[in-house]
């Protein structure tokens, strides 16, 4: 557990959705709701109850999914609504499908209890319920679990409002970038900055657990791969290569990391296990006509499978080979060049990063099948899937001001819902986390 709040979640189902939204094509309706006030006892409880609603709130709107309803439209208050339930004819009159209901009460010391219950108003009956015990410091959090609580009863789907984005905060002139790690919820808040930008670091990777941070830095004066555990901040190199190590990947079960190793003219994918440090070649580019460029290394969600980047074919194009390096076959075959392939938590798709007249952010089916382009740009790059497999982030250049900056933005796999990730700085290199325990 990375966080000493006491939290109990309870989800009773007590009906069938009224809606199942569909996230893999077309334009999606929003989901109607309405977000009432959240009832406290005091002015002190009610802080925390607003700020939880704040948190609720912005995560549905950013999704794309949701539409709120204004509360000067509201034909009920929320004390009555808390006091007698919903007087469902005067919610229909608004047009709303889905109303939430909530309150905080004090649990003793610094602790509060949350407890919910959406709604569904056409029907009249309850969509789901839930209760969470938290302290002050939690707030934000139990916010993002409402949130992801009533995503999933809406839309099916798991929600990935309670996660992370790890990113290379970038500061300084071109001449002089400073570069650090720093991590921060996925809305923006939170940051926490994980290197002081002494040495330039790229590419972080988080551990399935969110415990350790793998990445490339100069540290040792030549680009080589890292691990740091983030409470510690404890960081050791990964081997001692002779060359450049670039491009990590962690295993899904966090017990292998995949690199890519500089052979001097090319570059080879490998394993490491991180219990023994031990190392097994998964390609050669020695083996080919020419002296190969094999990177981008990223598992498939069983591990069974890995999706990586090669010019074996003389420009980069995306193959699939079986975990320990056997049965390679090429996937992409569009025109361009294809990179930085990052393979869906669901295993249904993989994004990469597209140059065909610029840089795209695309997603196709592990088969190669349905590729299609979410979003192009100047220097997109870098995709990162939220937990759910259904959002990206990455990273782009930017006029903003007269000068060029990066920035991280996100977009659904429907192409649809595009926008900025707010963060304090320029920033690159996104990595999502998996869903906060």
């Amino acid at each position: 557990m990375r966080f000493l709040f006491l939290v109990l979640m309870v989800l009773a189902t007590t009906c069938s959705a009224q809606v199942r939204l569909r996230l893999t094509e077309g334009t999606v309706e929003p989901f109607h709701i309405a977000l009432p006030e959240i009832v406290a006892l005091d002015h002190h409880h009610q802080n925390h109850a607003n700020m939880v609603l704040e948190v609720i709130k912005n995560d549905l709107l950013r999704s794309g999914l949701f539409k709120t309803l204004d509360q000067s439209a509201y034909l009920q208050d929320a004390r009555s609504l808390a006091q007698e339930g919903p007087r469902f004819a005067d919610w229909r009159v608004t047009g709303v499908q889905g109303l939430l209901s909530a309150r905080v009460i004090p649990d003793g010391g610094s602790r509060m209890v949350l407890t919910f219950t959406l709604f569904d108003v056409i029907k009249g009956t309850q969509m789901v319920e839930g209760k969470h015990i938290f302290t002050p410091e939690y707030v934000r959090k139990v916010g993002h679990r409402v949130a992801d609580d009533i995503y999933k009863r809406v839309t099916g789907e798991q929600g990935y409002f309670d996660s992370k984005i790890l990113y290379v905060s970038e500061t300084g002139p071109a001449t002089h970038r400073v570069k650090r790690l720093a991590e921060m919820d996925q809305d923006g808040h939170g940051v926490q900055f994980l290197t002081t930008g002494k040495d330039l670091v790229m590419t972080p990777r988080y551990s399935p657990d969110m415990q350790k941070v793998t990445y490339l830095s100069y540290i040792s004066g030549k680009p080589q791969l890292y691990l740091m555990d983030i409470r510690s901040r404890r960081i050791q190199q990964l081997g001692h290569f002779p060359r450049m190590t670039f491009a990590p990947r962690f295993s899904k079960d966090g017990s292998h990391l995949l690199l890519s190793y500089s052979t001097g003219e090319g570059s080879d994918i490998y394993r490491m296990d991180l219990a023994t440090r031990t190392i097994s070649q998964l390609t050669s580019s020695n083996g080919q006509s020419q002296r190969s460029i094999n990177t981008s290394p990223c598992y498939s969600p069983d591990n069974s499978q890995i999706v990586y980047n090669s010019d074996q074919g003389g420009f980069p194009q995306l193959y699939i080979m079986n975990a320990n390096g056997s049965n390679s076959r090429r996937i992409s075959f569009g025109s361009g060049s294809y990179g930085t392939p990052v393979w869906s938590p669901r295993g249904d798709w993989i994004a990469f990063t597209k140059i065909s007249s610029g840089f795209s952010i695309g997603i196709m089916k592990p088969d190669g099948s349905s590729e299609r382009i979410l979003s192009s740009g100047y220097h997109n790059e870098g995709p990162t899937w939220a937990p759910n497999g259904r959002v990206l982030c990455f990273f782009r250049d930017i006029s903003e001001g007269g000068k060029r900056t990066t920035k991280l933005f996100s977009v659904d796999i429907t192409g649809h819902m595009y926008q900025g990730v707010p963060t304090t700085t320029d920033a690159s290199d996104p990595c999502w986390s998996s869903l906060n325990d």
